[in-house]
């Protein structure tokens, strides 16, 4: 069992919910990304997915692709990025998940990514442009060494294409709130608590919800629902825009998620 699931197990034991907070590695630095991930610990983040600087994430909103160009511009690659999760281990055992796209990883080499990844104390891989057909080749060197691949589920999936998905999953299934990008506003229909059911009747895996949830509100709602809420755009928003407010909005987040 990796620890992700290790980690759901034991919040569904205790009758709680994962608060799973996003941060783009590198924005603006290293020093303050180690900052960073000590507060978010320290509020309560039971996983932590680290963001990896891209010059084209398809999938993020404006918040989540300045933070990135801020990475980028401060020199973070995923070599460094990875040496950084080394050094985050010297002082935190919360699980770490890295999303990224697809790009960096093949410039790396699956192989060598994987086994540097693992080395590194990574625990789970996000990579949103990456279908689980086309990443045999990611998935068989991960599933090899215990890294969690954990796939995209969107509002519009399909039930035959929804079987693939969470076969090729580990660790959760991120399920996407909304059909759009990181940071857009969070509407909830009917047909989100009927696709959430449609996934469990398919899946015992954990079942995260990200995309859209900005406010303590939105993650309490998501969270009476889903095993886990991730929050991304409005964390990296608060560290950068307010960040003498940023620990006291995600300490109410956690609080929210938990039921506290």
């Amino acid at each position: 069992m990796s620890k992700i699931e290790k980690t759901f197990k034991k919040l569904k034991q205790q009758g709680k919910k994962a608060f799973i907070p996003y941060i783009m590695a590198g924005d603006p630095d290293v020093e303050k990304t180690i900052e960073n991930v000590r507060l978010l610990e320290e509020c309560g983040a039971d996983i932590i997915e680290l963001g990896v600087p891209f010059s084209d994430p398809l999938a993020d909103g404006p918040t989540i692709q300045r933070a990135a160009e801020r990475a980028l511009a401060a020199g973070v690659t995923l070599k460094k990025l990875i040496q950084l999760v080394s050094e985050i281990r010297t002082f935190s055992q919360v699980p770490i998940v890295l999303m990224t796209y697809y790009n960096p990883i093949f410039k790396y080499g699956d192989e060598r990514f994987v086994t540097d990844a693992v080395q590194a104390g990574v625990d789970g891989i996000i990579v949103p442009d990456l279908p689980p057909d086309e990443a045999q080749k990611l998935i068989g060197a991960s599933h090899s060494r215990n890294l969690d691949t954990i796939f995209l589920i969107a509002p519009t999936t399909t039930e035959k294409r929804l079987k693939t998905i969470v076969k090729a999953s580990r660790g959760f299934v991120y399920y996407i709130s909304i059909t759009g990008i990181t940071g857009s506003k969070l509407v909830l229909h009917e047909t989100f608590k009927e696709h959430l059911a449609l996934i469990r009747s398919l899946t015992a895996k954990p079942v995260a919800v990200g995309f859209g949830i900005s406010t303590p509100d939105e993650a309490y709602t998501v969270s009476r629902l889903a095993d886990g809420v991730i929050v991304g755009s409005a964390i990296v928003k608060k560290l950068h825009e307010k960040p003498e407010e940023a620990k006291g909005f995600i300490l109410r987040l956690n609080e929210a998620i938990k039921g506290q």
